[in-house]
């Protein structure tokens, strides 16, 4: 647990999960994205990252960010977090949007605040071993008041659909970013590992104020349009009627793409270990994954059914590959 009272961290759960698509949709027809479903039937991916953000923050300090057109799925499985806790996008805008609204509702509270910035649709088999390098991360920014922190993994095989970090020279106990490279071929790919690239596993840690600069720099008016929103409802971050007028017009803007390329200087990465790490982002990798699973872990004793999965994608797989046809592979 977070020991220094002011790190905080940021969840995001508004994305739609497209491309598992196929995996993830009801026999009524109905596409669930995949932060609420479950691998084996048991916790929701959004639980296990809520609990992986407890390594780093108290839960009066976890901030989930989620879309209005999924309310009906994180409506009950974020019933114990506090209600201003719960950022409500009137529809999904883009990660760097889905982590600016949160950055100020946090400022607004805490401006000496450190934030850490996760997904909630990842997969860990090792979870003791993330929760120490997040828990590296949030000390490491103790001494640096500008620096953005990325967890860069270890690979553990070589996948084209990944983005990597090409690390540059040692800076204390983090290394300087020399770029970004996104999926690039197997051939490429193997060059990259071989030379000691790491995984990019789209987790940030950074003094808040320090993020909130850089969003300055790239996207000026998208801040300042912002901050007019949350300073009209700072103690009520739901759906407003300047959320509604913003987010009509609002630009989708990628945070890895659009906010962190061009901004290496200013960037450092944390190298984390091997923990069995996966973004679940193709069927394939979903695959990998569920073969190497042990046998199905209940989940924690919070209140029952407000952390469960609406689908099991293990048994959606099983069911989908009983119906393909002789030789099929519903891997891919």
């Amino acid at each position: 647990m977070n020991s220094s009272g002011n790190t905080w961290a940021i969840v995001l759960a508004g994305g739609k999960g497209s491309r598992l698509r196929s995996l993830t949709t009801t026999p009524s027809g109905v596409a669930i994205p995949k932060q609420f479903c479950s691998l084996q039937g048991g916790c929701s991916l959004l639980h296990e990252a809520l609990k992986r953000a407890e390594s780093v923050a108290s839960p009066e300090r976890i901030l989930a960010v989620v879309s209005q057109q999924h309310r009906r799925w994180w409506g009950p499985g974020l019933s114990a977090l506090p209600k201003a806790n719960i950022i409500v996008q009137p529809r999904n805008c883009g990660t760097a949007n889905g982590i600016l609204l949160p950055l100020l509702y946090i400022l607004t509270r805490d401006p000496e605040a450190r934030v850490v910035v996760l997904p909630s649709d990842h997969h860990v088999r090792d979870e003791r071993v993330l929760a120490a390098s997040l828990q590296s991360a949030a000390q490491e920014l103790s001494m640096r008041r500008d620096d953005i922190l990325l967890l860069g993994i270890l690979p553990e095989e070589v996948d084209p659909e990944l983005g990597y970090i090409v690390p540059g020279g040692l800076d204390g106990a983090v290394s300087m970013v020399d770029r970004f490279v996104e999926k690039p071929d197997r051939s490429v790919a193997r060059t990259l590992i071989d030379a000691g690239v790491l995984w990019n596993a789209f987790i940030v840690a950074s003094r808040a104020r320090a993020l909130l600069q850089l969003f300055v720099q790239r996207f000026p008016q998208v801040v300042i349009d912002m901050q007019r929103v949350v300073a009209q409802n700072q103690f009520t971050p739901g759906l407003s009627a300047a959320a509604l007028d913003l987010y009509r017009d609002l630009p989708d803007i990628d945070f890895s793409r659009q906010v962190l390329q061009g901004a290496e200087p200013m960037l450092r990465v944390l190298r984390v270990p091997r923990c069995g790490w996966s973004d679940l982002g193709t069927p394939t990798r979903l695959v990998k994954t569920l073969q190497t699973l042990p046998p199905r872990r209940e989940c924690s004793d919070d209140p029952p059914g407000a952390q469960s999965g609406y689908l099991n994608l293990a048994a959606q797989h099983a069911q989908l590959f009983r119906a393909a046809a002789p030789g099929m592979d519903t891997s891919h």
